[in-house]
């Protein structure tokens, strides 16, 4: 059975070894449940598929970039705050999709104070925006902001996909000024895949390592950026069947139900919402990082300043899905003994890349697992 978007798994087809009586009560069924379905599609609104409904104020911008300060919604624990860095290929708001699958509330309903970080709609006319700006700039002048808003002198910081890789560099560029740092699914050693080898996994590093320096110049040259459409489509030939299924299966199975016809949208609302990747950042992140390697080896630079592994020397939480196609669990852990601090953990947990923040087992651990992390660091 493959696996669904929202982390569950799909149920198999009926047999086909039917009688005659029973195909056609199987079809009369089918008709039922369509037009059903249908009335269902039609009486959905955009306002019945909202994401990332939890209750923040805007507290610093600058640019296209935003921090917002979540609203508490339990007692504090008076811990450092958390800053959660979302990647540029994609939204922040998957870690916050629908109430009951949302790690944003939980850690909220925890006791955490919670800030994250929107990049916004980068464009053409971000083409020269690098990853030294969005390390060294934007994201050192929001952990100075909640220190500011905060009285604190430290930030504990919560890294997601590529927002791991930033986090990542920041805590060795500015070890003083984080406390503790939580990475998920975030690529260390972008050629890890090749040791591990799994059918399936790792077909964006097999990709991005066949393509020439020339190649990746011309992609981004064509448009100024790395299109938000262009890697959907990549990410979906990752999976052929899932996606070819998922709008006749998947959906079929869940207008049945309006719960899950609600859940099944805005999960595809989440993944049709992806924005242009900055060109000068996307060649960094392809070139340095996807086939050079740079951050595992100690080679990559930032302003002018190499990011070195072993200058973190904060305690770390390194999560990883145990079934991620697209960050190979591998390319994850070879973080274990490349930094400064003995104070190391990894958490893998049930589920694929997204599955593991909005699916059903991985939801019960991810939120208490990190916060119980962060407050015996506190």
């Amino acid at each position: 059975m493959a696996e669904t978007a929202n982390g569950g798994r799909s149920k198999p087809m009926a047999p086909l070894d039917l009688s005659p009586a029973e195909m056609i009560a199987e079809a009369g069924a089918l008709g039922r449940r369509m037009a059903e379905g249908a009335q269902l599609f039609a009486s959905v609104r955009d306002e019945d598929v909202q994401i990332a409904t939890t209750p923040k104020d805007l507290v610093w911008s600058q640019d296209k970039v935003s921090l917002y300060r979540y609203r508490p919604l339990a007692e504090s624990r008076g811990l450092p705050p958390v800053l959660i860095v979302y990647g540029l290929i994609g939204r922040y708001t998957m870690a916050d999709l629908q109430e009951d699958r949302s790690l944003v509330r939980n850690l909220l309903n925890l006791g955490l104070d919670l800030y994250v970080v929107d990049w916004g709609n980068p464009g053409r006319a971000d083409r020269f925006v690098t990853m030294d700006d969005y390390v060294d700039g934007y994201l050192a002048e929001c952990v100075a902001f909640i220190n500011d808003a905060t009285n604190r002198e430290k930030v504990n910081l919560l890294g997601i996909c590529e927002g791991g890789v930033f986090t990542t560099c920041y805590a060795a560029l500015y070890p003083e000024s984080v406390n503790a740092m939580v990475l998920t699914i975030t690529p260390i050693d972008f050629h890890a895949d090749t040791v591990e080898n799994r059918a399936g996994h790792g077909f964006i590093n097999l990709w991005v390592r066949s393509l020439s320096g020339e190649d990746i110049d011309q992609l981004i040259a064509a448009q100024g950026s790395l299109p938000g459409e262009f890697m959907g489509s990549v990410f979906s030939m990752m999976t052929p069947m899932r996606t070819m299924t998922k709008y006749n299966l998947d959906l079929l199975e869940a207008l049945g139900d309006r719960t899950k016809f609600l859940n099944f949208l805005r999960m595809e609302k989440w993944i049709s919402d992806r924005p242009d990747h900055p060109g000068e950042a996307a060649k960094q992140w392809l070139k340095d990082l996807y086939q050079d390697n740079k951050l595992v080896k100690n080679t990559f630079e930032l302003g002018g300043r190499q990011v070195d592994l072993k200058a973190i020397t904060c305690p770390v939480l390194n999560v990883f899905a145990q079934d991620d196609h697209i960050i190979p669990p591998a390319t994850s852990q070879a973080l274990r003994g490349k930094i400064g601090t003995g104070d190391y953990t990894e958490l893998g947990l049930p589920g694929g890349h997204v599955g593991v923040f909005v699916g059903g087992k991985a939801q019960k651990l991810l939120g208490s697992g990190i916060a119980d992390w962060i407050a015996a660091r506190g």
